[in-house]
């Protein structure tokens, strides 16, 4: 069942002393329910607004959006209470304690006090708080910061959650943790939208990924079939001197299904095939027999950093969209 459906979707900002930018044009998105899907897209693309659309807090120029069959811009009342929103930042009052954050939201949900404290008891174990849930959050680690945050997203246990870069600036290890969480969430139905500067966060959560340039949609399937979509397999060799770059390109010409790519400096060089195994031996016995040494040659697929470059024409950056 698909739960959430955009159509021709469409947003323009006018920043002061500057001109129209669009940040949305016509962007068109399906989210099956109980899935996770990504939202990929460089700078300024229309990640952002598309959430801010999704959860009710901006409205579009024109197209249309609907959650569960709820129209997001006509019943916004009736969309906020089945979704949980988790930002870029961690949206927490710094002053309460972990446990009294949470409470707090159960409140304004009007859940009532006995039903909110037992709430917050329940996500402060599930986020493996325990420890800190009387603690001021001022004093929380960076990673702590976001459990909470993400934990007030689920006080009122949402149908839909939106996951706008929900592990920027953590660790390694807290970003683990926070996958694991996402994980275990959609396990119970959870339908999740998930914006994300980190390629391999889709590649490890998204059940389907979306491509979005310029405020629409350009790709969409799943990281298989993104990678597929691209050119397969590839070939990778590491030469020992540049001056055998032009006989190296030569070779691998001949068995890419593409023109091979060649670093700057000449030793590096790439080349898409059909079929990885028997170019990369045909590349082995040719390279043998010219003579050329090699420090490394190898085969892999593409990865979720080739379809973005790909599509977009330039890599995913750390930076995320300011009015987008």
């Amino acid at each position: 069942m698909t739960f959430i459906i955009a159509s021709g979707l469409r947003k323009t900002y006018t920043p002061r002393g500057a001109g129209p930018v669009h940040a949305l044009d016509g962007l068109d998105l399906e989210v099956p329910q109980g899935t996770v899907t990504a939202l990929l897209g460089p700078n300024g693309a229309g990640k952002t607004t598309t959430v801010k659309v999704l959860t009710t807090l901006t409205s579009p120029d024109s197209g249309s959006a609907t959650i569960g069959g709820i129209d997001v811009v006509r019943q916004p009342e009736r969309i906020r209470p089945i979704i949980g929103v988790s930002g870029q930042y961690a949206a927490v009052d710094e002053n309460l304690t972990g446990f009294e954050n949470l409470d707090m939201v159960g409140r304004l949900y009007h859940l009532g006090s006995r039903a909110s404290r037992a709430r917050a008891t329940e996500l402060i174990e599930l986020f493996d708080l325990t420890e800190a849930q009387n603690r001021p959050v001022k004093g929380f680690s960076g990673g702590m910061r976001r459990r909470i945050d993400l934990a007030g997203a689920l006080v009122s246990r949402p149908q839909v959650l939106f996951l706008d870069e929900p592990t920027t600036g953590l660790d390694p290890r807290s970003r683990l943790g926070m996958w694991d969480i996402i994980t275990t969430l959609v396990g119970e139905g959870t339908t999740v939208l998930l914006t994300t500067q980190y390629l391999e966060e889709a590649d490890q959560l998204a059940d389907s990924i979306s491509v979005i340039d310029d405020g629409k949609v350009i790709a969409e399937g799943t990281s298989d079939e993104l990678k597929a979509s691209i050119g397969g397999q590839r070939v990778e060799i590491s030469l020992v001197r540049s001056e055998d770059s032009a006989s190296a390109r030569d070779v691998l010409a001949r068995v890419g299904s593409a023109a091979p790519t060649v670093s700057d400096d000449g030793r590096e060089l790439t080349v898409n095939a059909t079929d990885a195994p028997a170019a990369l031996r045909e590349v082995l016995g040719e390279f043998e027999r010219l003579g050329i040494p090699l420090f490394d040659a190898g085969m892999r697929r593409p990865t979720l950093d080739d379809v973005f470059l790909t599509l977009t024409g330039h890599m995913a950056t750390a930076d995320e969209e300011a009015a987008a």
